[in-house]
């Protein structure tokens, strides 16, 4: 007697195929020689190579955070993490850029279109670490990488009056866009500080999502949280860190 033939499965739902959590964002900073680095800002090489070797031999991903959103938005993205690198240092070009290339990730830079060519001058410890100039940030943009504005000069926008808070989101964002001929649909929050005030200016200039890094009861498309990620982190301390943030991070409307 021949099997009975099985019904096919209904097609998932977008809700029923949406993953458990908010997305898990990699926060990174500075690519190079951290052995003078008083704000864990920076990872070597070395590490960072291994940190991707990790996430791939977990089935996973790096990705831009605009890449990361779409594929969430069609119900997908659970092989994909989102990494992101702030205050677009030179050594991204030198120190990450080739190895997100070569294990096939890619990411979004946050970068700084008021300090172009300069340095990390709101860092009063440590050493200076150079920023792109506009050449360089092309040259990213050129590469694929997703260009998004951390502000203008690096400021606290909880502490900005409004003409400040102005120009550090709207127009850092005009400013990005002629430089790269491209739409800015990232912003990333200064010092990771955000407040209801700084979201909704953020959200009024027409940004797509902005990322923080424990924005709490803000958390949403516009207040976006992330994991920091040193030297310190070892394949253990990555496992800990993404199991904490899958068990801790609740979903959220329009993520």
């Amino acid at each position: 007697m021949a099997a009975p033939v099985e019904p096919p499965l209904a097609d998932p739902s977008p809700a029923a195929r949406r993953p458990a959590t908010v997305p898990w964002v990699a926060m990174y900073h500075s690519v190079g020689d951290c052995s003078d680095d008083p704000y864990r800002i920076t990872v070597t090489p070395d590490r960072l190579e291994h940190q991707l070797t990790w996430l791939r031999r977990r089935g996973l991903r790096g990705v831009s955070v605009a890449e990361l959103l779409d594929a969430r938005a069609r119900g997908e993205g659970r092989d994909l993490v989102g990494l992101t690198f702030d205050d677009g240092y030179t050594d991204f070009l030198t120190g990450a850029l080739p190895l997100l290339r070569r294990f096939r990730c890619n990411a979004t830079l946050f970068v700084l279109p008021g300090r172009l060519g300069g340095d990390n001058a709101w860092d009063p410890l440590g050493p200076r670490k150079p920023l792109l100039d506009a050449d360089g940030i092309r040259r990213a943009a050129g590469e694929g990488v997703e260009i998004g504005s951390h502000g203008l000069t690096h400021v606290d926008l909880t502490r900005a009056d409004d003409a400040l808070l102005a120009a550090e989101v709207t127009g850092s964002r005009a400013r990005l866009a002629e430089l790269t001929g491209a739409p800015v649909d990232g912003f990333c929050y200064p010092y990771g500080t955000v407040d209801a005030r700084a979201v909704e200016a953020v959200r009024r200039a027409g940004y797509r999502y902005a990322c923080a890094i424990d924005p709490g009861p803000l958390t949403g498309p516009h207040a976006l949280p992330r994991a920091h990620v040193g030297q310190q982190d070892t394949a253990w301390r990555l496992h800990l860190k993404l199991r904490l943030h899958r068990w801790r991070r609740r979903p959220v409307e329009g993520v």
